[in-house]
């Protein structure tokens, strides 16, 4: 592989900007609206129902196969997906926009909802093309660098519908500062309209077959025939598992040791963008260090992170000791997430890139959400310092599966 290979600045301008593109509703349903509805006295019960309205990022995988196998002759295979769907999603935050707030925040709210239902369900498909897309336009040595624009864009987008409304909304008010995300989305769309995806990417044998109704089980099916797969998915599973348990009892530790809203944003804001540049990084090494060191290097960075967090219990009040932990903690997450994503990129067959990708990201995220869920009960039970180091170990255990898998396919493959 040579650098000539590296991906064009046109195909990582394309990329980072869907990547952010997705960001937006995600930021938006977890860190603003709850603010928002919470100062307009809406229940906190109903408040929580906005984590069902992220299902569709879960559920995505039972009609990925779909979005793989139809397509837009005129349009190209996955540009035929992506331009309508995130249209979708502008026309609903222009209509977000065009509403005002006492109504939507009020007697509208089960309006506000729908369409925010609308927007993930339209976001989420538009990541099955993109994700597919993306497995198509790079190679498997700059794999890394393309899930760094995933991983860096999405938090970019996160932070743009997230704590920028919130700095927005005061100034602006609510109208005018949800007219300018749709103004931002409607600009990240430019480069998937420019992109010529007809002259540069073969049209999908596939597409030319029916897609008939048993397509998710055969599509599925085939891919867990793969050698190796089943094992590889355990490695999925488990991989973030550390993280998913420790990270969430961070900020209520912060918290409990008396910082404040105004002093966890800016923690929040900085160490996101910090863990942008961790993400920069680790698709760069990961070109250098390929799949089974970078797996295993940046894994033991996270497994040390997340247990260096048990040093913050009773050193709240020491700044400069919070910021750099959770500044180091953010960069190896950053890092082992972009490559857990490029190995699971390159085990994606041709014509199923899309569904199989999302197959491997819904695993990752199906054992994750249940262990992060069972955080709060561990740290009452445990103790914070206790469930750091616990998560630390958890983190480091699972290390043994990703050599396992990598020593597993090299005997399979000398056999």
């Amino acid at each position: 592989m040579t650098a000539s290979d590296r991906p064009s600045n046109t195909t990582l301008i394309l990329l980072a900007s869907l990547y952010c593109a997705q960001g937006l509703p995600s930021g938006l349903v977890a860190h603003s609206l709850p603010v928002l509805l919470r100062q307009h006295g809406v229940d906190l019960g109903l408040i929580g129902l906005l984590k069902l309205l992220a299902l569709p990022w879960l559920l995505k995988v039972l009609w990925a196969p779909w979005i793989d196998r139809m397509g837009s002759r005129r349009l190209g295979h996955h540009r035929g997906w992506i331009l309508p769907l995130q249209t979708v999603v502008i026309v609903c935050l222009a209509g977000l926009a065009l509403l005002a707030p006492q109504l939507l925040f009020g007697s509208g709210i089960w309006l506000l909802l729908g369409l925010l239902l609308l927007i993930n369900l339209a976001a989420s498909s538009q990541d099955v093309a993109t994700d597919g897309l993306a497995v198509r336009l790079l190679p498997a040595r700059w794999r890394g660098l393309g899930n760094s624009l995933q991983v860096g864009g999405y938090k970019v987008g996160m932070l743009a519908s997230g704590s920028g409304l919130l700095l927005l909304i005061g100034p602006l008010g609510w109208n005018l500062s949800a007219a300018l995300l749709a103004l931002g989305l409607l600009l990240l769309t430019l480069p998937i309209w420019r992109f010529r995806e007809r002259e540069l990417l073969p049209r999908h044998e596939a597409l030319a077959e029916p897609p008939g109704p048993g397509l998710l089980l055969r599509h599925y099916r085939g891919l867990l025939a793969q050698p190796g797969m089943l094992a590889w998915l355990l490695v999925v599973l488990t991989f973030k598992l550390g993280d998913a348990l420790g990270s969430p009892m961070i900020k209520p530790m912060l918290v409990d040791q008396g910082w404040d809203t105004a002093a966890l944003g800016q923690l929040t804001l900085i160490s996101s963008l910090t863990g942008i540049g961790g993400a920069l990084l680790g698709g760069l090494l990961y070109a250098r260090l390929g799949a089974l060191r970078s797996l295993l290097g940046f894994g033991a960075l996270q497994a040390l992170g997340i247990a260096g967090m048990a040093l913050l219990v009773g050193a709240g009040g020491k700044p400069l000791l919070v910021y750099a932990l959770c500044l180091f903690e953010q960069v190896a997450d950053g890092m082992s997430t972009v490559a857990l994503f490029a190995v699971m990129m390159s085990l994606c067959r041709p014509e199923h890139e899309g569904a199989d990708f999302t197959l491997q990201a819904s695993t990752q995220l199906l054992l994750a959400g249940v262990v992060g869920a069972c955080s709060g009960v561990l740290a009452k039970l445990l103790g914070y310092q206790g469930l750091f180091v616990s998560a630390g170990v958890l983190a480091a255990a699972m290390l043994g599966l990703v050599l396992w898998y990598f020593l597993r396919a090299r005997r399979v493959a000398t056999a």
